[in-house]
Parts: structure tokens; sequence; C-alpha cells
């Protein structure tokens, strides 16, 4: 199987954007605030922002399952406080749960937190458990700067973000450490804050000791680690000189990495600096990137094709796109299993 383990909802009806632009115009007056109630998506709408957008494009380039969460610049969770994310969260999974409801041969969800800058992540919990044992959910995406672009949170390591990692350890699922919109000019969203969330989250793994207190805890780490493969050597002597274990024995049990790098040279980097076991194969289309590439002719988010043109086995092939993805969501190969796969 070629098992996308990065996908958003990023086609959703319009009626979800206007929905939530209605909510944030009353964050000034609550009583204005519309309930989950008033939007009104049909299956027939959700079939026809799939079919014609994302599902048209897994069979065009010949991926059959994605792992699928709401769009992560919608997530927004520096707007309003955790009722206002708690609602829109909600909103945004079910429609996730409802499109993999639809075509479970090719969805299978991801959830969004209710995250909410300085309240306790035990907040997130009810949102997660219900996603995974309602939904059937198979992970989740974690905002390590709800802020938006201004990194108000701890770090990762920090027992801050504890009571979440135990819900994940004891549901048995990992999280994509996914930012979302950047409300800090410095900072492009997709260009700039995507790339250094994903370079600082496996900073801030490496100077501290998490994995020691959770053991089992996975991290996926999207758009190929931003710029952690290209400073490979970097990241290993900095641990060398914090006293830490080397990289596969201190991180690389529970980091991972996909493979959203959009041209030959960035994946043939990847792919030969980062195990393949630590691989696992995403386009995250239809996202950031949507456009063709002068220079091939092809989009740039058809990550399949970089994949095929790497120098790879047939069984690193596998595990970048089966294998790694069964072993790091368990959920995910459960529910395979049960369907004969």
């Amino acid at each position: 199987m070629i098992i996308d383990v990065h996908g958003h909802y990023t086609t959703a009806p319009a009626a979800l954007g206007v929905w939530r632009d209605l909510q944030i115009a009353s964050l000034q007056d609550p009583g204005r605030a519309p309930k989950a109630a008033d939007l009104k998506i049909s299956d027939d709408e959700l079939r026809e922002s799939i079919e014609t957008n994302q599902l048209q494009k897994m069979r065009e380039r010949g991926s059959d399952l994605t792992i699928f969460s709401p769009r992560a610049s919608f997530m927004a969770h520096h707007i309003g406080d955790f009722a206002v994310s708690s609602a829109w969260a909600a909103i945004c999974n079910e429609l996730c749960y409802r499109v993999a409801s639809l075509y479970p041969e090719h969805f299978v969800g991801a959830a969004m937190l209710p995250q909410s800058p300085g309240v306790d992540l035990a907040s997130c919990i009810p949102e997660l458990e219900k996603c995974v044992r309602e939904y059937g959910f198979v992970g989740l995406n974690l905002n390590p700067d709800p802020s938006g672009g201004h990194w108000t949170s701890p770090p990762l390591t920090d027992r801050h973000w504890y009571p979440l990692y135990e819900k994940m350890v004891e549901l048995d699922v990992p999280a994509m450490v996914h930012v979302s919109t950047s409300c800090n000019a410095c900072f492009h969203t997709t260009g700039a804050h995507y790339l250094n969330a994903d370079t600082t989250a496996f900073m801030q793994c490496l100077n501290g000791d998490l994995f020691k207190d959770f053991p089992t805890l996975k991290f996926l780490i999207p758009h190929g680690g931003g710029a952690v493969p290209y400073h490979w050597g970097r990241f290993r002597g900095l641990a060398q000189e914090m006293k830490k274990p080397l990289l596969e024995e201190h991180l690389l049990h529970n980091i991972f990495f996909d493979t959203c790098v959009y041209h030959q040279p960035g994946i043939n980097l990847l792919t030969e600096v980062i195990p393949v076991d630590n691989i696992l194969f995403a386009s995250e289309m239809i996202g950031a990137v949507r456009g063709i590439d002068p220079q091939t002719g092809h989009f740039f988010d058809d990550t399949k094709r970089y994949i095929e043109a790497a120098s790879l086995t047939a069984q690193q092939r596998w595990q970048i796109y089966e294998g790694n993805a069964r072993r790091v969501f368990p959920r995910l190969d459960a529910s395979l299993k049960v369907r004969g796969l």
C-alpha cells in the first residue's frame, strides 16, 4: 500500500470558512456566536470536495490511503479562548470523520486538538478521546506554538505537555508536530513558520530527555524535518557537546520524518542522511505548494515520483510507503489487518 501520512482537508466546502468567520466576528459579542448545528454541509458536498481534489490526485499519482486531518492553517489556536478552539476543533474533526466514513478505503482521520495559549493541555483530552475511540482516528496534530508565531509555550519537553503525552501513550497514537497560521509578520506561515517549527521541535527534544519518561511516545516531524537533515552534523555535534547519547539512541526510536519535500535533491538528502526506518511517505497535497514545477513538468507535491527516483531498494521503498506507517500508527495497522490488508 502507498500510505500518505500527511493530508489535510484543505478543500472543505466554503460553508466551513463562512461559519468560522462568523465565530471570529462574534468574539466581541459571544451572544452572536454561531452554533455547531448552524453549519450545514451535505454528504454530496463532501463527496464533491474530495472526489474532484484529493481523491482524484491520489488516483492519478498512485497512492491508496491518506491520514486526513483538519487544515493546519485553519487551526489558528491563537484566536479566542479555549471555548472557541473547542467548538472549532469539534466541527473540523467531525468533517474529517465524515469524509473517512464516506471513503473508508482511502481516508482515516487524525485529530485537531482544541489547544489555546496558556490553557492546561488536559483540556484537550476529551476531544482526543472522542476522535480515537468514537471516530477511529489513528493520530493527532500537536501544535507546539499555539500563540501563532510568538512561541509563548514551554518546550515540548516541559511537564506542561505531560497530561497529553500520558493520554497519547495510553491510546497508542502518535502526534504530528505541526504549527498553524503565523500572526507574526517576521514568519511567513508555510515558508518559514512551518519549517522553523519542525527544526525547533527536533532541537527541543534533543536538548531534553523526554523519551526517558515516555519511551513509547512517537512524534512525526513533517516537511522532511525542516532543517534537520541538512544540518544533521550540527545536531550530532550539539548532542555530543551536551553529553547526550548518539542521536540514533537518544531520539530516533521516537522521532520520525515525512517526505513532504518538494524536489528530488531534497528527497535524496533525506533518504541518505536519515535512516530509512524513520521516514514515512507523505505529500501534504493539496497543501502549501500546489503548482507545477517548470523544471520537471510535474506538480511539486507529487512526492511519490521523488521516492521512485531515489537510490532505494524495493525493501526500503516498502518501508517508506507502508511498513513504517503501520509501525508508527499502530491503530492504523490494526484497522488494516481487520480488513485483511
